[in-house]
Parts: structure tokens; C-alpha cells; sequence
């Protein structure tokens, strides 16, 4: 793997451009056995899935999605401490954002095929309430006529708020009561 000169960094964002789960398999076998590092295995994968950008902000995540790796997705999601909703430095973006910017690209006949790159970063716990540096919310950017996905976009932000996962403005995190907030 290192023959080529490419840093894991490098080789992870590459495998999810290309959806390409043979060399994910190999970066994360290669981490799991670097035994002068530090932290677990599963510690090191997450800190690179986590930690790792490419020249515009974009993680591995925010990548697999824009490309439609389905497969990619799916072997990321499964590694332990994987933070689902992280934000590129352009847009603010999270990956549901672009996923959804992803099946917008498709043509109407393949939206369906699309819809799963949404369904699996929904499944794996991405918050389609967060917005972006636009104020949009992930369901605010699909295309109107795709009716069913923005249904299960609806479906996942109401599951959410009704499970209490609630997102909290930063000054109701102190607590109710507080002299400022009665203000």
C-alpha cells in the first residue's frame, strides 16, 4: 500500500471518491496493525475517518457521499466512532447534505437507486435537522418533485425530535430559568 508514496489520509479519501472498499479494507488493516501508534485499533480507524480532509474541508464522509459510494458508506458507518455529522468549511455542509445534492444530480428514473445513500447516513444516526451556512436543512434542498424522499427526510427529522434527540441553541444549554433567557 505505501509503495506508491500515498499517505492513509490520502488512500481513504481516494477509496471513497472511487467507492472502492478493497483499498478502505486495506487502509484499515494497515492502521488497525501500525503497533508504534497509539490508541486502539478502532481509536486509530475512527480518528482517521474523523480527522482526515482534502483540500476544500471535505471528509471521507462528505466525499463518499457527493460520489454516490454507496459501498464506501456502508464500511465507514461500521467502523466504531464515526462521527456522522461533520461540517465541510465551504458550505457547512454534513454528508446528508450532500448526499442529497448527490440523488439532485441524478436523473428522475434513478432517484430511487440515489435515495440509499440518504437512507444509510439517516440509518447510521445523521441529523436532517442540522442546517447549513445557508440556514438549509438537508430536506430543504431536494428537488420538489422528489416527493418520497423528502417524505423520509421529514420522517427522519420528526423521528428525532420525537425520540428527544432535541437540538439545543447554545444558550439553552445552561439550563431553563436563567436571567438571560427571561430577558
Amino acid at each position: 500500500m505505501s509503495d506508491e508514496g500515498a499517505s492513509p489520509r490520502e488512500l481513504l479519501l481516494e477509496a471513497c471518491r472511487r467507492n472502492n472498499t478493497e483499498l478502505l479494507h486495506d487502509v484499515f488493516n494497515d492502521i488497525a496493525n501500525a503497533l508504534s501508534e497509539k490508541g486502539s485499533p478502532s481509536e486509530r480507524t475512527a480518528d482517521l475517518i474523523n480527522n482526515a480532509r482534502d483540500g476544500i474541508g471535505n471528509n471521507c464522509l462528505h466525499i463518499a457521499a457527493t460520489y454516490g459510494s454507496y459501498d464506501a458508506l456502508d464500511l465507514i458507518l461500521d467502523q466504531e466512532g464515526v462521527e456522522v455529522d461533520p461540517v465541510d468549511r465551504l458550505e457547512k455542509d454534513t454528508p446528508l447534505h450532500k448526499s442529497v445534492r448527490f440523488v439532485n444530480g441524478l436523473s428522475k428514473d434513478e432517484w430511487d437507486e440515489g435515495k440509499s445513500i440518504v437512507e444509510i447516513l439517516v440509518d447510521a444516526g445523521a441529523d436532517p435537522r442540522i442546517r447549513n451556512k445557508a440556514n438549509l436543512k438537508a430536506m430543504d434542498l431536494v428537488d420538489p418533485r422528489n416527493t418520497e424522499l423528502r417524505s423520509m427526510l421529514q420522517r427522519a427529522e420528526f423521528a428525532m425530535t420525537a425520540g428527544g434527540d432535541v437540538v439545543q441553541e447554545d444558550d439553552e444549554e445552561d439550563g431553563a430559568g436563567s436571567a438571560s433567557d427571561s430577558e
